[in-house]
């Protein structure tokens, strides 16, 4: 069955006319009627009842006849979508993001996105970076921006790194480690932790505290940013978070030296799977974003030669010291 066949099929349905029929879909009669007989066969029996004066539909013809017209309904609004597709005048971007990842350093992305390309819909999907890594692989989203430890990566992804962000640790302001300029890790011995439970450098920040025979208390664990950052404020005790995280103001930040941490935030795509126009158009715009004042990462973007920095390195996923100056 063929597209044509139906719409000559649904303009004799119309007219009752094989004549008039088919003058309305400009094509000799001869060829419209040879088409009706070809879709005849295909359903098994005659469409119409041919009289000199009385052309009409057989039961056959009045019982597919919805469905033709819905089958011709949907062959147009496919292809309007087709053309909308290719020429960006109505796309969904389905963007997953990293639940520690601030919305500041996101807004920029989105707004280039907005203004250069309107008629794309952007759907941002907020969620854990393992989550995201899974829901990317299955195709439930279109691209997304995290940061994940070394051995958690799968070779099925592409990233493209974004900027890194310093790891910092969280006080409260009247804490008696507030004043200080830098915390290291020695410094937090014996102080309540607030432990934010999706953050992707799980399991890495205790090994460093164990390394230095400091042991610390998880007195509160949230999923939630802002929860953490209440109980930091409230005096309950410390926490750590990307630099631009942590938005409450009555908290201080400041940077955790020995070790000094980063994280490297990517975008993501699947490896070999083609590009949609939203999605081409996603990292064309993320190559050119300012990311906190600089542009997307490049060697001379913010860690020192002694940092650790966790993410997507040259040479695979691991934990790497930067050779990277200021």
């Amino acid at each position: 069955m063929e597209m044509h066949q139906i719409r000559y099929f649904l303009a004799v349905a119309e007219e009752l006319n094989f004549t008039r029929a088919a003058e309305k879909c400009h094509v000799a009669q001869p060829s419209l009627t040879r088409a009706i007989k070809l879709l005849e066969e295909e359903m098994g029996g005659p469409l119409f009842h041919r009289e000199r004066a009385n052309t009409h539909l057989t039961e056959l013809g009045r019982s597919v006849r919805p469905h033709l017209q819905d089958a011709l309904v949907q062959s147009d609004i496919a292809k309007r979508v087709a053309r909308e597709f290719k020429t960006l005048q109505k796309l969904h971007l389905k963007l997953g993001l990293m639940c520690t990842v601030a919305p500041t350093e996101l807004v920029g992305l989105v707004g280039a996105i907005r203004a250069r390309h309107p008629g794309i819909e952007v759907e941002l999907v907020d969620a854990s970076a393992r989550e995201l890594n899974e829901k990317l692989i299955e195709g439930e989203l279109d691209v997304a921006i995290y940061c994940l430890p070394n051995d958690e990566a799968s070779e099925k992804l592409l990233f493209r790194p974004l900027f890194c962000e310093r790891m910092m640790i969280v006080l409260p302001r009247e804490h008696k480690l507030a004043t200080r300029n830098a915390i290291r890790v020695v410094d937090l011995d014996g102080e309540p932790y607030i432990n934010r439970a999706k953050c992707e450098f799980r399991g890495y920040l205790g090994g460093f505290f164990v390394e230095r025979g400091v042991k610390c208390e998880v007195v509160f664990r949230s999923e939630r940013d802002d929860w953490v950052l209440a109980m930091i404020a409230s005096g309950q005790g410390f926490g750590f978070m990307p630099e631009n995280c942590a938005s409450n103001q009555g908290v201080v930040t400041r940077p955790l030296v020995d070790p000094e941490l980063w994280r490297e935030v990517n975008l993501v795509t699947v490896r070999g799977r083609p590009h949609s126009p939203a999605v081409a158009a996603l990292v064309k715009e993320a190559a050119q974003i300012n990311w906190g004042g600089n542009p997307t990462l490049a060697a001379a973007n913010a860690p020192t030669k002694s940092a650790i920095v966790i993410g997507r390195a040259a040479g695979g996923w691991r934990r790497i010291q930067t050779m990277v100056e200021r």
